[in-house]
């Protein structure tokens, strides 16, 4: 059974920081992309940022460049996204995501979210 487990979200004031973890079990964690997405009320849900399975690439969405880092680390299957200077339209629940194209079908797992709210 696949099982994606974020963690680290919470409060924090405009202009602080959070670390955002997901923990994967069953699957091989190595073969899979992650990506970050995120849902606020109201809105549709939206990619965060992307990392390839051997962490050698990632992209981010244009609003979150230069404030999100995205990695992981294989031998541990979690994958992390550290978000710095966050605003109050950062907050949202968080969704980790895997997924893995065999073929010509879409191997895709979620997460629960982990919900991250900024405000002061």
């Amino acid at each position: 059974q696949v099982r994606l487990v974020e963690s680290g979200g919470g409060l924090v004031q405009p202009g602080g920081s959070l670390r955002l973890s997901c923990a994967a079990s069953g699957l091989i964690f190595s073969s899979y992309t992650m990506r970050w997405y995120r849902q606020a009320p109201g809105k549709e849900r939206e990619l965060v940022a992307a990392i390839t399975s051997a962490g050698g690439s990632t992209n981010y969405a244009d609003s979150m460049k230069g404030r999100f880092a995205i990695s992981r680390d294989n031998a541990k299957n979690t994958v992390y996204l550290q978000m710095n200077s966050l605003k109050p339209e950062d907050t949202a629940v968080y969704y980790c995501n895997a997924v893995r194209t065999l073929g010509s079908y879409d191997y895709a797992y979620w997460g629960q979210g982990t919900q991250v709210t900024v405000s002061s």
